[in-house]
């Protein structure tokens, strides 16, 4: 008999060890209570029946709205009264198309969508920046070049056509009645400067988007936005403060029980803040980012907490973020602060090394040697100092495949595997031009 997520998150958190992936991709329904539904997917969908029609919790992303609704039909042919947005990534409210598919198909109106207020801009921005979002998830999710843009489908806009937008938008706090039932929805900063979470004091719920999602917190993602550490402790802070029982985060397993849910809050919370507090220390002494990364470290034992290892994101990227977030840019090196282009500097240092194939087969020795760091970037200045050499190119792709396999965060390997294939793409080499993978599990 198949376990129930409640029963399967229950087992991870008390036993302190998760023996199957907790972010999973079904499109399967699961009922949480009497009257709510959780579908597992990229985001999840979770929904509450009311006497007026359906709550819905974000809308998946456009790949899986589809799939989501399809389920959630065989649950339930009720309306869809209200859609609430957690935040503005594109797998929470690029499913939107589905639902609004489904209403014009059944003759119903569409769903009121509700937002944070900065969810807007947030569209609009990547409306602006809809090549570079492009350019992050064939990195971050496929291992890309950047070169796979240009393939079939690269038309496509970042935000998708037809995505639903708010048709209500608050600031702070927000209370709607559906049915008779109450939802409180709370402003967040965390992951996002748009985010929701959502108490439900009728079934003594939380739904909490992205503020928690059985990984290392998402917040020092290296090719997005700012992140917020403290204000999200604060918000796991107050979420803790209600009498939650049912706690349903947008990626990851349910939790049920007040006790367990608390303590997971907490503990969340305590990482993020300790984290901060390490790094602004060090900064109040004097020391430059480089070496606040190589001295700052989060409890080993809490990442190997089943809803705090570092499979997404990881703490060396917050700890980067902390430092944008009260530093700026510069990172305290004097000869960082205007720089030479790496390319002068690459010529220079071939030549004092007798030529780039010195250089090359310098960072293959490291690296065979597990000094993947600096291997990186001997074999970058090689391929600065000699972009057309099909050798280096061979050279630098088994560098990064290499570097690739000894990490654990999907960023750093989606990241390392993009460079592994330019390399692979210049050096004339087939390569798996793959479709991104949107999940947090390899």
């Amino acid at each position: 008999m198949t376990e129930h997520v409640l029963e399967l998150s229950s087992r991870f958190i008390d036993t302190g060890r998760a023996d199957s992936p907790p972010n999973r991709v079904t499109h399967e329904l699961s009922e949480l209570a009497d009257g709510v539904a959780l579908v597992e997917a990229f985001s999840h969908v979770v929904v509450v029946k009311t006497d007026d029609g359906l709550v819905a919790f974000d809308s998946s992303g456009p790949g899986s709205g589809r799939r989501v609704l399809e389920s959630l039909r065989r649950w339930s042919d009720d309306p869809f009264h209200t859609l609430v947005y957690s935040h503005g990534h594109i797998d929470h409210v690029g499913g939107s198309r589905a639902f609004a598919q489904d209403a014009k198909s059944s003759g119903r109106p569409l769903p009121r969508v509700i937002a944070h207020e900065n969810l807007n801009p947030r569209l609009q921005r990547y409306r602006a920046t809809n090549g570079y979002n492009k350019v992050i998830n064939a990195r971050q999710f496929g291992g890309s070049p950047v070169s796979t843009l240009g393939g079939p489908g690269s038309q496509q806009p970042f935000v998708p056509e037809g995505t639903l937008e708010p048709v209500i938008e608050y600031s702070d706090a927000m209370t709607a009645e559906v049915g008779g039932i109450e939802f409180q929805l709370h402003h967040a900063m965390g992951e996002t400067d748009d985010h929701t979470w959502t108490w439900i004091p009728h079934h003594q719920m939380i739904s909490a988007g992205d503020q928690f999602i059985w990984n290392f917190p998402n917040c020092g993602n290296p090719q997005k936005v700012q992140r917020y550490p403290l204000e999200w402790a604060a918000s796991l802070r107050e979420m803790a403060s209600t009498d939650v029982e049912l706690f349903v985060p947008a990626h990851g397993l349910p939790i049920s029980g007040h006790d367990r849910i608390v303590s997971c809050l907490n503990n969340v919370a305590s990482t993020l803040e300790q984290l901060v507090d390490d790094v602004v220390s060090a900064m109040n002494s004097g020391s430059t980012l480089n070496d606040i990364v190589g001295a700052v470290r989060v409890d080993p034992e809490a990442l190997e907490l089943p809803y705090l290892r570092p499979l997404y994101d990881e703490p060396e990227f917050v700890i980067r973020n902390i430092w944008r977030l009260y530093g700026g840019w510069w990172d305290g090196k004097p000869s960082r602060l205007k720089p030479a282009s790496d390319v002068a500097i690459a010529v220079e240092l071939a030549e004092l090394a007798g030529g780039v194939s010195i250089l090359a087969e310098r960072a293959r020795a490291l690296a065979e040697a597990g000094e993947l760091r600096v291997a990186c970037h001997l074999i970058d200045m090689a391929a600065d100092a000699a972009p057309e050499s099909a050798a280096v190119h061979e050279i630098r792709a088994w560098v990064y495949l290499t570097r690739r396999a000894a990490e654990s965060s999907l960023m750093s390997k989606g990241i390392f595997e993009s460079a592994a294939n330019e390399s692979r793409e210049a050096a004339g080499q087939e390569f798996e031009r793959r479709r991104p993978k949107l999940s947090l599990e390899e």
